[in-house]
């Protein structure tokens, strides 16, 4: 399977099973519209390709390039069979838990309209993680991750701030029940910024290898939407905040992160602003949303979402042309390495490798979960987990999703968001169609951008 489309003045061709780009010539690019695999072995080029091609190229230009492409072919860099559907049938995972999202605050000190967790209640009531529930959530983990030796937490929420004595106990256990069980925790920190301080700033620098600094772009953009309780703006706060914590970690290992919306399919402007502040490490992704919200994007919208990919792709390439780099993580691709097949084939490993943590320590299969009673698993208090739940989870993969297969992009997103999935088709195995539409764009701007960084040009 290919993909060739255009994009920021190139002719781009990804090989879908063997990962391999190609930057092609126009002659090429239309060959391919022609070329059937059976004829590719024999190396001579059709007379039906030449007779279509011979209003555009000459002959002699349609015969080499078809010639690149059987030899793009012979060295398994174009046409390229999938061995990895076999690779999902005979899986058998057995899976360890590496990582937890740990909800260490169910409530929060912004009311921010879209919030999927209900501005933190996640379907029940406010409260905040004990130390003894973040303690035995440690212990679980280091229980259930079998030989493995790395282990992420990710502390939630709400707004994780609310509850900090409580993150730095559960920080300190980590650690020691780390060196006890040669473990070696990692951890990160999501915080809306409004209770961000010196002394806080310090802590985290010290012990968070990252950190998620929510923004959503301008003050207007931002402040629409991020609201305090008594519904003032939070942009004029945590702006100042945010820049001085980016500085300290030296622009590095920290993302602002924002969420465009239909109020903002204008987003480009806000990722840039947030570049323009100093931020070198930006993570703005589309609200996910019922079509009965107002702020809610919908397939209207398709049309301007793409089109401000593909205008913030070409500013990306322009800044760092000119040395004034920013990263923008859905830009961000490997086209050497790049994940490996396991990941390729499952995405995140929610439900059975990254679980989540309730505040009174029940756990779920991610954070997106949090509250509903179908898919609790367990507590942290019992120790077990629901073995079905996992399975579900464990069996899932980009071949038991008929809408993945036939798609370019599944070995990029590996099939997307369970979550996002059950709660628009109550299955994690329909994919959330409007999502996939703006992976698949935000995939070729990310390929293109990575290709024309490759050819410094």
């Amino acid at each position: 399977m290919i993909h060739k489309y255009k994009l920021l003045g190139k002719n781009i061709v990804l090989d879908v099973y063997s990962g391999a780009v190609h930057v092609v010539d126009d002659v090429l690019y239309d060959v391919l519209d022609y070329t059937l695999e059976p004829f590719i072995a024999e190396r001579e080029c059709p007379q039906f390709i030449i007779d279509a091609l011979s209003d555009r190229y000459s002959e002699a230009d349609v015969r080499d390039s078809y010639s690149d492409i059987c030899e793009l072919f012979k060295m398994g860099q174009l046409f390229t069979d999938d061995i990895y559907e076999e690779i999902a049938a005979n899986w058998n995972k057995k899976s360890v838990v590496k990582a937890l999202c740990l909800h260490i605050a169910h409530d929060c000190n912004l009311r921010c309209k879209y919030c999927f967790a209900d501005t933190g209640e996640y379907k029940g009531c406010r409260g905040l993680m004990s130390a003894e529930t973040g303690k035995k959530a440690i212990d679980f983990v280091i229980k259930s991750s079998g030989n493995r030796k790395n282990i992420e937490i990710d502390y939630f929420g709400g707004e994780p701030l609310m509850n900090f004595g409580v993150v730095k106990e559960i920080t300190e256990y980590a650690k020691e029940q780390g060196k006890l069980h040669g473990k070696n925790f990692r951890f990160t920190i999501t915080t809306n910024g409004i209770l961000l301080n010196d002394e806080i700033q310090e802590y985290i620098n010290e012990n968070m290898s990252n950190v998620v600094l929510s923004i959503d772009g301008t003050k207007e953009t931002n402040d629409r939407v991020r609201c305090r309780v008594d519904g003032t703006g939070s942009y004029d706060s945590i702006v100042p905040k945010f820049q001085k914590l980016a500085e300290s970690r030296n622009q590095d290992r920290y993302y602002v992160r924002g969420t465009f919306t239909a109020y903002n399919p204008d987003f480009a402007k806000d990722v840039i602003h947030l570049a323009d502040l100093g931020f070198k490490q930006t993570s703005v992704e589309p609200v996910v949303a019922p079509e009965t919200e107002d702020y809610a994007l919908t397939r209207e919208h398709i049309p301007q979402v793409f089109e401000e990919y593909e205008k913030l792709a070409a500013e990306y390439v322009k800044r760092w042309k000119e040395g004034n780099w920013f990263n923008f993580f859905h830009f961000m691709v490997d086209l050497d390495q790049g994940p490996c097949a396991i990941k390729r084939l499952s995405g995140c490993g929610s439900g059975h490798e990254y679980l989540a943590v309730a505040a009174n320590g029940d756990i779920y299969p991610c954070h997106q979960f949090v509250g509903d009673e179908k898919f609790k698993m367990g507590s942290v208090y019992g120790g077990e987990i629901n073995k079905a739940i996992v399975k579900y989870f464990e069996d899932s993969n980009i071949y038991t999703k008929d809408k993945c297969r036939g798609c370019f992009a599944k070995f990029y997103c590996s099939g997307g968001c369970a979550a996002n999935a059950y709660n628009f088709n109550g299955d994690i195995n329909k994919p959330y169609e409007l999502a996939c539409e703006f992976e698949k764009k935000r995939v070729e701007c990310a390929i293109a951008v990575e290709a024309i960084k490759k050819l410094g040009s």
